[in-house]
């Protein structure tokens, strides 16, 4: 399984690198077959002083893509957000096939 973390318009601490490449390392957990990683993690360009933290992640296996995206005030919640959602993309898609 290949990983490639990106951060958009910041320079992500080790800290959130580590995060994130600990909770993927999960995911391989509920489909045996994947072939990429990319996570995204952007600041979103508002005006408001607090910015939003966005969390995309996509995801590569045979003959299918999984994306998903998650927005807070935190990369963590983000990212924990958005992780659940591709969860629940990949049991999905794995039940249909089973069927």
């Amino acid at each position: 399984m290949n990983v490639n973390i990106q951060t958009v318009r910041f320079n992500a601490d080790e800290k959130l690198v580590e995060y994130v490449d600990k909770k993927l390392q999960k995911i391989s957990t509920f489909h045996d077959r994947i072939i990429k990683v990319d996570v995204f993690l952007k600041l979103d360009n508002v005006v408001h002083a607090i910015k939003d933290k966005i969390a995309e992640i996509r995801v590569q296996v045979p003959h299918h893509q999984f994306f998903v995206k998650a927005t807070s005030k935190s990369f963590e919640e983000s990212f924990d957000s958005a992780l659940d959602s591709l969860v629940n993309q990949i049991k999905r898609k794995k039940e249909k096939l089973a069927a």
